[in-house]
């Protein structure tokens, strides 16, 4: 590893002990923040971006960590290190004052950014009285250059792990978009009611949105007691039958999760397999 022309500090004040996992999580997501700029930004970089530990000071909260980027061609200078560490904290500042706001603008953060940008802030949050600060600095002769710098409080801290919240009860928020006459055929039914609306027992396959077995809801009492009726009351084995079906399907992260059957057009015997 080349010598490092830049350092982060993060210091943590607090009132209070901080929570062992609260005092780690704020440490790695740093790097995990790092890692994720550097791939996303930074293509000559070579191999794993990576954050290392230089110094941890006695009587308080306090790293110096080295940003180190491997680079693959040579004439990229080494004062590169010190220009991608200020364009770190840059991001590293836009996008912790837009959870703050709770304006995230064009900034659409994944599940997993989230999980890291919690842990950046819950060792803030939970206190009553305490800040963090991160600085980018350089040494000139043997003298501290503060090149950029970032506090936020406990207030602040609390309106960013809202907006983490809010945003992620979005991600998990089931979205709705219906199929006309998709076959649909069972995979395990059940005799037993269920509410409208609710779960049943059963579960379908419908190859046209998904190869993957997923459970039912009845939309409507008429769609549930025709299927309840091939169910329930007729000879035929339900696992060789097909039904055209109108469905609502709801999804979760872009994948399906639960079919909601609005109305059943007609049943067909599926063809043997040997056929």
């Amino acid at each position: 590893m080349r010598s490092a022309d830049a350092i982060l500090t993060l210091r943590i004040n607090t009132s209070q002990p901080i929570e062992l996992d609260a005092f780690v999580g704020a440490f790695t997501s740093l790097a995990h923040e790092f890692k994720r700029e550097i791939r996303a930004n930074h293509p000559e970089a070579d191999g794993e971006p990576k954050v290392y530990v230089k110094e941890i000071r006695k009587g308080s909260y306090e790293a110096d960590l080295i940003p180190y980027v491997a680079v693959a061609a040579p004439f990229i200078a080494q004062m590169d290190q010190v220009l991608i560490a200020e364009q770190f904290i840059r991001t590293w500042v836009s996008r912790i004052t837009s959870l703050i706001s709770g304006e995230l603008g064009e900034w659409k953060p994944t599940k997993s950014e989230l999980a890291t940008w919690t842990n950046a802030t819950q060792a803030i949050a939970t206190d009553p009285n305490a800040n963090s600060t991160l600085e980018v600095a350089t040494f000139e002769d043997d003298k501290r250059k503060v090149r950029a710098s970032f506090v936020f409080n406990t207030p602040q801290a609390i309106d960013a792990q809202k907006t983490i919240d809010a945003t992620y009860r979005e991600l998990e928020k089931p979205n709705h978009s219906d199929h006309q006459r998709v076959l649909m055929v069972f995979t395990r039914s059940d005799t037993g009611s269920a509410h409208i609306g609710k779960k049943s027992g059963e579960r379908v396959v419908i190859e046209e949105i998904s190869s993957k077995s997923l459970a039912i809801m009845y939309a409507s009492e008429l769609a549930e007691g025709r299927i309840k009726h091939e169910i329930r009351d007729s000879e035929d084995n339900i696992y060789k039958k097909g039904f055209a079906v109108d469905v609502n399907v709801r999804t979760v992260n872009g994948k399906p999760s639960v079919y909601a059957i609005t109305h059943v057009h007609e049943i067909i015997d599926l063809p043997e397999e040997n056929e």
